[in-house]
């Protein structure tokens, strides 16, 4: 979630502090090379020196191929060097994908634009984008407050849903009626993250993650990251494999064959633990920054995996390299936390976009570019901070008002704030 693990896509990214800008290698991680590119964005900014600004608030929107905040970035960098009419542009660009930043409102970087004829359409697209929508329902209320759920999935055998707790530590599972249930504690005491369910060999798989900066987590521990799989009849722990440190496996995916793929969000890596293996394989060579929920292809031979800062990526699971799906100057893909496919849809819960959402990406023939999108819910009194969805039969499940907006990065209760009790909405899968 955005309020500790991924803060890539939420900082005002003209403004970040980075000490050193080293010389931009395409052999460098994708992190490095955002940050790096940051460094140069920052240290021009700080030297009132606009045109390099400028630059590199296009490099950097080049390599976050079109992204909101890119592009909104380029308009900060033009009002500085006068440049009204493109600041619009770029400005007109940033709302045409859903955006609605305050920050456009509020910024005395914008105040001479504000002025202007030309920002009357992209106030009205502000005001638009804000708009409450909703296509979904309350299906369940979890009383307990104190849970914040993290990810969940279906149990069809048993009518239930099984939820991973960050801050209770446990999984539990919840029925139709809304009884809660504990599943399982955390044996190592950590945050309960990602779940998956095997129906087929009727396993559990879940992880627990030390995170870092929590301060209910020892520090000589932060950084570690457990998969546990969990017999699904009795809650037995089967097996308890460690990962490679340090990780934050928040995030998982199943093969057909039973493996087990975890996502790095804190670190960049995408992982697979073969059913039969305690050894782990990383996937990619260094593309992700923030990879979160991973999805099997269609053809089983690749992923598509949201970063939390980049888009969507389509990786070869075979040659490891990874395609970008085009945002087209009409998307907004980064800020997705959980990600699902149904034919050829892709579902995001954007817990990263200003505002969030819960939205429907639709799939071209090449399942490689996105065609359309619609909105499930936005901008409501229920939404909350949504974090992770299951598809039941035809029918979307996903946690809302989770609680992670109201935890500081310690993990605690922000002070004046507090937890209330999560939602589990419900809303029809559109199908074309």
């Amino acid at each position: 979630m955005p309020n500790n693990r991924f803060k890539l896509w939420l900082a005002p990214i003209g403004l970040l502090c980075v000490t050193s800008a080293l010389a931009q290698s395409s052999a460098e991680p994708a992190g490095v090379q955002l940050q790096q590119i940051r460094a140069r964005l920052g240290s021009a900014r700080r030297d009132s020196n606009w045109p390099a600004y400028l630059a590199g608030a296009r490099e950097q929107s080049r390599f976050l191929d079109g992204s909101p905040l890119s592009r909104l970035e380029i308009a900060r960098a033009q009002m500085r060097l006068g440049e009204v009419h493109a600041a619009l542009d770029d400005l007109l660009a940033y709302v045409g994908m859903g955006q609605a930043s305050s920050f456009v409102d509020t910024s005395p970087e914008f105040a001479a634009l504000r002025e202007t004829a030309g920002f009357a359409p992209i106030r009205q697209r502000l005001l638009t984008n804000r708009l409450p929508v909703s296509h979904a329902s309350v299906a369940l209320r979890l009383a307990d407050s104190g849970l914040l759920p993290e990810d969940i999935d279906f149990d069809a055998g048993r009518r239930r849903f099984m939820i991973t707790s960050v801050l209770e530590h446990k999984l539990v599972s919840v029925d139709f009626a809304g009884k809660v249930v504990d599943f399982a504690a955390a044996p190592d005491g950590w945050p309960m993250m990602a779940l998956k369910i095997d129906p087929k060999r009727q396993l559990l798989w879940a992880t627990e993650v030390a995170m870092n900066g929590f301060t209910a987590v020892p520090k000589a521990e932060q950084g570690r990251s457990v998969l546990l799989c969990y017999d699904l009849k009795n809650g037995n722990l089967v097996r308890r494999i460690e990962a490679p440190r340090p990780t934050a496996l928040a995030d998982l995916a199943l093969t057909a064959d039973g493996d087990v793929i975890a996502s790095d969000g804190d670190h960049g890596g995408v992982y697979r633990l073969k059913f039969d293996s305690d050894r782990w394989e990383r996937l990619d060579t260094g593309d992700f920054i923030s990879p979160q929920t991973p999805v099997m292809a269609a053809d089983g031979k690749h992923l598509y995996v949201p970063d939390y800062t980049r888009g969507i990526g389509v990786l070869d699971l075979q040659s490891k390299q990874v395609k970008w799906i085009p945002a087209a100057g009409r998307f907004a893909l980064g800020g997705i936390d959980g990600m699902y496919r149904v034919s050829d849809t892709l579902i995001a819960v954007q817990n990263g976009t200003d505002p969030e959402r819960v939205i429907q990406f639709k799939l071209d023939a090449s399942a490689s570019q996105l065609r359309s999108e619609t909105v499930i819910e936005r901008s409501t009194a229920t939404l909350g901070d949504p974090t992770h969805a299951v598809v039941v039969a035809g029918t979307l499940y996903y946690i809302a008002n989770s609680g992670w907006d109201v935890l500081t990065e310690a993990g605690e209760v922000d002070a004046g704030k507090k937890l209330t009790g999560s939602l589990i909405m419900r809303a029809g899968i559109k199908q074309p």
